[in-house]
């Protein structure tokens, strides 16, 4: 084995592959990942109950999507976009937040309101 390269063979008690940092990261986007579309599937969901409408979340590792009739809602990592085609910036903070961006008018708001809001918006 070259000098300073490391063992193909990890240590016992040693993990192969994500240093814990990163690890909890990625875990803790997977939980805001999945409580932010159970959020906006439980707003749609109140959102519908004095309308004729009916919201749909489908939920995938890398998008949401919230469709309400022929309206639909995109959420990606880094972007949202409307079936209309607008597009804005997005982001699951470690803080619970979401942060929001179109053109120079960013918002960081609760995840839940944010969801709420949201839902609501589709819902109309």
């Amino acid at each position: 084995m070259l000098k300073g390269a490391a063992s193909a063979v990890p240590k016992p008690g040693k993990e192969v592959g994500f240093s814990p940092e990163v690890f909890l990261e990625a875990k803790l986007h997977t939980e805001l990942w999945t409580s932010w579309a159970s959020l906006l599937r439980s707003y749609a969901a109140a959102h519908g109950l004095n309308t004729t409408h009916h919201a749909v979340v489908e939920v995938g590792p890398d998008e949401i999507t919230l469709r309400v009739n022929s309206k639909w809602l995109k959420f990606h990592h880094r972007t949202m976009q409307y079936s209309d085609g607008r597009k804005c910036a997005f982001a699951l903070t470690e803080h619970g937040t979401v942060l929001t961006a179109a053109g120079k008018d960013k918002q960081e708001e609760e995840m839940d309101i944010a969801a709420e809001r949201l839902a609501r918006e589709m819902m109309q």
